[in-house]
């Protein structure tokens, strides 16, 4: 089942940034994932505006794959530098609907 891992960054210094936006496309591609937005354009409907630089949303195609990649060794020094650069946080979702309505869906559970 897809997997989409969501990244929300705040930077707080950002010499990491050239070399990390190159090199870790590649190690996503690598575990079947592909870029669905990596973007600073957000831009709140609801709520309070967030204090974000960047969000990024990846699919995987399953858990597996995502947590593949976050364990990949040759991301390692890419996740330190963007820990040391950036207050981010990641998390995965599933293709799933909660509420069971949305056909195209699975239903959760």
């Amino acid at each position: 089942m897809r997997h989409y891992l969501i990244a929300q960054v705040k930077v707080a210094e950002d010499s990491w940034i050239p070399e990390y936006a190159a090199k870790v496309p590649d190690i996503i591609h690598r575990h079947g994932g592909k870029y669905l937005s990596r973007s600073a354009n957000i831009t709140s409907v609801e709520g309070e505006q967030p204090d974000l630089d960047l969000v990024a949303i990846v699919e995987f195609p399953d858990l597996d794959s995502l947590q593949a990649f976050a364990a990949d060794p040759d991301y390692e020094p890419f996740r330190a530098a963007r820990q040391s650069g950036a207050n981010s946080q990641l998390f995965a979702i599933d293709a799933t609907d909660v509420a069971g309505a949305i056909d195209y869906l699975a239903p959760e559970g």
